[in-house]
């Protein structure tokens, strides 16, 4: 029995998840097979991530020439021939190439499915099933299937029977996320202000993740019941997840959250403020909070002001506005960790409500990066590989104490696991493989 006097919490965390162990720990999902059949969509390559990082077997399927994702990269940047999007979600996967559109690779697909736990696949809706190798075809040779189809607009519906293409910024765009991120249009009316996207693909990134936790439920239940299931979904609602109260608000209200850029109806301040270099975000959630905040820019008779004395008085747009200038007035004179300093040494001598005061660095890639924090906690890990050369991706998101998540190795060019896969699940031999690629089937 520890003696929990003997070390502190943060030790203790440590040593109970520290990421360079996880190579020594069982892996949660060891002997999942998985079948990632995802074309052109980086939300089904991060849904077989995350199961990979937990121990599933993925094998990778994409066409002969590669997966149109590969091609996905900033400027059209190419790493060693494939884009750094797809170089950062290859990761723990056996590549192998089949061309689809050929009756014998479709057999061949359904002999593997026949083996598969989970397949994870982005086409347009009824692709799959048109192909006969859709879900109401497989489960019939292997009930135990879990079969993930990633949409835009789902797998039923008006816009899904339309046939459009879907992508990630269209999941932005339909769940409403776009209408409302953005800055204010102070000159006109509100629906003219410019909607804005949020980067760094973060429409797929939500359908991925959404993607494997539906599998994952998917997988309990099939070990109560031994049976499989059908997981549709769809990006647009996996992202409708994420813009809390607007739908029910003007469901009940008629009101509409129009683009507020860093100030906010719900509550304020609760924005980004400028400091003498950078920014960091400020937020004081309630008003005992904010007589702290005031004490911090040292003026604190402002805790009577009329625009600024109750928690409904300062949300008002007109408020929100002196307030931001007032804050940026006191934190343009200082660095941002000053800044931060200031905050947490104020918040130290208060309890209870009036210690929420909160305050968070806004930091660039390479500040990120160099961010002791998360290298301490295995957030990055540099890999020397014999492909791409020396990469610095980022690693699993969990910390776990028995069966954590790993990164073992890095994306593999087109067809790399060919010979090993075909051979180990299959059976078929270099010389069967040879004349199936001669035909184009893989």
């Amino acid at each position: 029995m520890i003696n929990i006097e003997d070390k502190s919490w943060y030790d203790w965390a440590r040593e109970q998840t520290d990421p360079s162990e996880a190579p020594q720990k069982l892996e949660a999902l060891a002997d999942l097979l998985v079948l990632d059949v995802s074309y052109g969509n980086i939300g089904g390559l991060v849904c077989s991530s995350m199961l990979a990082e937990l121990g599933a077997q993925v094998i990778r399927i994409e066409p002969p020439e590669g997966d149109l994702a590969r091609r996905f990269s900033p400027f059209g940047v190419m790493h060693e021939g494939t884009g750094l999007g797809y170089l950062a979600e290859g990761r723990n996967k056996r590549h192998i190439t089949l061309n689809l559109k050929e009756r014998r690779a479709r057999e061949i697909f359904e002999t593997l499915a026949r083996k598969a736990d989970v397949v994870i696949e982005t086409f347009l809706p009824g692709t799959m099933d048109s192909w006969s190798i859709g879900y109401r075809q497989l489960r019939a040779s292997n009930p135990r299937l879990i079969y993930a189809a990633l949409y835009t607009y789902g797998q039923f519906g008006p816009l899904a029977s339309k046939g459009r293409p879907g992508s990630e910024i269209s999941n932005q765009a339909y769940s409403g996320l776009a209408y409302i991120n953005g800055e204010p249009e102070l000159d006109g009316p509100a629906e003219y202000a410019v909607p804005t996207k949020t980067g760094s693909w973060y429409g797929w990134y939500a359908e991925g993740m959404f993607a494997a936790y539906g599998i994952l439920m998917a997988l309990n239940f099939r070990e109560d019941t031994g049976k499989g299931q059908f997981v549709d979904v769809s990006g647009a609602e996996c992202i409708m997840k994420f813009i809390d109260y607007n739908i029910s608000w003007f469901h009940m209200d008629g009101k509409i959250k129009e683009r507020l850029g860093s100030y906010d109806p719900s509550v304020f301040p609760y924005t980004f403020i400028k400091c003498k270099e950078g920014y960091t975000f400020m937020a004081a959630y309630n008003d005992e909070a904010f007589n702290t905040l005031m004490e911090i820019i040292e003026r604190p008779e402002l805790v009577e002001d009329p625009r600024f004395s109750s928690f409904m008085n300062r949300t008002s747009l007109e408020n929100e506005e002196a307030l931001q200038k007032i804050l940026e007035e006191w934190s343009t004179q200082y660095p941002v960790d000053e800044v931060i300093d200031r905050v947490q040494a104020a918040i130290s001598r208060k309890d209870g409500r009036a210690a929420a005061v909160v305050t968070g660095k806004v930091t660039r890639p390479p500040d990120t990066l160099k961010e002791h924090n998360w290298w301490d906690r295995g957030s990055f890990r540099t890999f020397e590989d014999p492909v791409y050369g020396e990469l610095t991706l980022q690693g699993p998101l969990w910390k776990m104490s028995e069966t954590p998540p790993r990164l073992k190795w890095l994306c593999r060019p087109v067809g790399a696991e060919n010979e090993f896969v075909y051979l180990k699940y299959l059976g078929i031999g270099r010389s069967e493989l040879a004349e199936l690629k001669k035909k184009g089937v893989i």
